[in-house]
């Protein structure tokens, strides 16, 4: 496979990167750390302008009709920058579950408001038992004179608290199969009975605690079938997984070149730090980890674009990313010695903050190795817990 980038996704990065260098400086990020949004409104607006927002949807929804390969590319870059936005939330893993899923009256009622960066969006899935799984699904949706009604306590729910409408994950039967009774249904954030509660984090992200109080939703904002949402969910949850590695991706391709940076000038006893071995062998497991990373990512990011087989592919990138990206972050920070800890001066620490809560976010690598396990063939899918590739 050619991992090499044709000429409108050298300019896409191009174009990206001299944008985020720009407009997402480090002042920004910590700004926004600061704040209550979690997110800057005047750059999501500029991001909107140029298209980011809508790229991946169809012309007919206001989207530009890109890949998801061209998709990655981006999220590269906006890992690299540690862009604080809500563009996972809602593009990815709300956006793309109603293109898939939703009915033509809620494509067309919710897609151009996406794709223009005028919704914001959050998925609510986990719960107390923080499972990326069906299993993990308690929170209940019953009917109620034609419409439902949902109780319950989402967890962790990234953007909640600055969302026009929630997507909720919710069980609707019992069963022998958690898969099945797997219900989702767009929630106004505004409606009676909904209370949040942000969740101070490391990485001051604005994860939410998502109370459902007798919160009672029309028929009509049911995305796709009753009782079959699980199905849609799985294959938008590998999507977003592929992004998230991405964004580490090119997290840890900064962090390298500040690595790089700093073993060059820093100076001790008349010379630069570099020419010691031990910090050579840092670098370089830093650099293997990165472009490891990379290629993994790249190659389930392709196949998601040609709608390819690639369950295997996405659990690699995301189980060995998560691990690759925590590993090449704690190497920098062996280089970089106590100013590497130091978070008023130093930058190293706002993606180590982050770099933990990418490697949890959809599925911490353990979740992801387990796929990988029932990926090969002739192996028991009713593994002993603990028993397979150290789960």
């Amino acid at each position: 496979m050619d991992f090499a980038l044709n000429e409108e996704q050298e300019m896409l990065r191009k174009m990206a990167r001299d944008f985020l260098e720009q407009e997402c400086p480090e002042s920004l990020i910590r700004e926004v750390e600061r704040g209550d949004k979690g997110y800057s409104p005047e750059l999501w607006r500029k991001i909107s302008e140029l298209g980011w927002t809508g790229m991946i949807f169809p012309e007919k929804y206001g989207g530009s009709g890109s890949s998801i390969l061209d998709l990655a590319i981006l999220y590269e870059e906006m890992g690299r920058a540690m862009l604080p936005s809500p563009h996972l939330s809602t593009v990815v893993l709300c956006g793309l579950t109603i293109l898939a899923a939703g009915s033509e009256e809620q494509k067309k009622e919710f897609m151009p408001k996406i794709a223009n960066g005028d919704l914001i969006l959050a998925l609510a899935l986990t719960e107390s038992d923080p499972s990326w799984d069906p299993v993990g699904v308690t929170v209940r949706a019953i009917p109620d004179q034609g419409d439902y009604v949902i109780n319950g306590t989402k967890l962790f729910v990234h953007d909640a608290h600055i969302a026009d409408y929630l997507l909720c994950v919710t069980r609707t039967k019992d069963g022998a199969v958690t898969e099945e009774g797997i219900t989702l249904f767009l929630v106004d954030a505004k409606s009676p009975g909904l209370n949040y509660t942000v969740l101070k984090t490391m990485a001051d992200d604005k994860q939410c605690e998502v109370v459902f109080d007798k919160v009672k939703v029309p028929r009509k904002n049911m995305v796709g079938e009753l009782n079959g949402g699980w199905s849609t969910l799985a294959k938008v949850l590998q999507q977003g997984a592929v992004m998230t590695c991405a964004e580490m991706a090119g997290a840890g391709q900064r962090i390298l070149e500040l690595t790089l940076d700093y073993v060059k000038t820093r100076i001790q006893f008349d010379q630069p730090i570099g020419v010691h071995q031990h910090v050579q062998e840092h670098c370089i497991q830093l650099l293997v980890n990165v472009d490891s990373s990379r290629w993994v990512t790249q190659q389930a990011a392709w196949k998601l674009s040609e709608d390819l087989s690639c369950d295997m592919e996405v659990a690699i990138a995301k189980a060995w990313t998560s691990e690759a990206h925590e590993r090449a972050c704690w190497r920098a920070h062996q280089v970089f010695a106590g100013v590497g800890y130091t978070t008023e001066i130093g930058v190293l620490p706002l993606y180590t903050r982050r770099a933990k809560v990418a490697q949890l976010y959809l599925g911490d690598a353990a979740h992801w190795r387990k796929k990988v396990a029932q990926q090969l063939d002739g192996w028991s899918l009713e593994m002993p817990k603990g028993k397979a590739f150290g789960i």
